[in-house]
């Protein structure tokens, strides 16, 4: 099951910018999944929700956003809804599709941090932990 791999990976990055920003919790993260990327959404749920014990995550919400397949047809420039399983040939004029434009996602699409980030005191304003 590769969804394990997948949300270990995005709970990794989530980790890495929460150090870069000061944040120490998530409340909610939304990921964008191609309907040709493979993943089951169940599963990466599942598995996001282990992923994350332990972590700044701990406790988040996951969304994820499905992506619909579509190509694009060189021929004729047809622009269809691939589908699942997906029909590569171009409903106008029969030619096998020159390139998918959308369907093959895996992106982290927003991070709701659960608090502000850490900011230093500006230099105009005294330090109220200064003696």
């Amino acid at each position: 099951m590769h969804e394990t791999s997948i949300a270990l990976a995005v709970v990794d990055q989530i980790e890495q910018r929460a150090r870069q920003d000061g944040r120490t919790s998530v409340r909610a993260v939304t990921l964008r999944v191609g309907e040709l990327a493979g993943v089951v959404p169940d599963a990466l749920e599942f598995c996001f929700a282990q992923a994350c014990t332990g972590t700044v995550a701990h406790g988040a919400r996951l969304s994820v956003e499905a992506v619909e397949a579509r190509a694009c047809c060189s021929a004729c420039s047809g622009r269809w809804s691939v589908g699942m399983p997906p029909d590569l040939c171009c409903p106008v004029c029969g030619e096998a599709a020159a390139h998918l434009l959308s369907g093959r996602e895996l992106e982290i699409a927003a991070v709701e941090w659960g608090e502000p980030a850490a900011t230093a005191p500006s230099p105009e304003e005294p330090d109220p932990c200064a003696v």
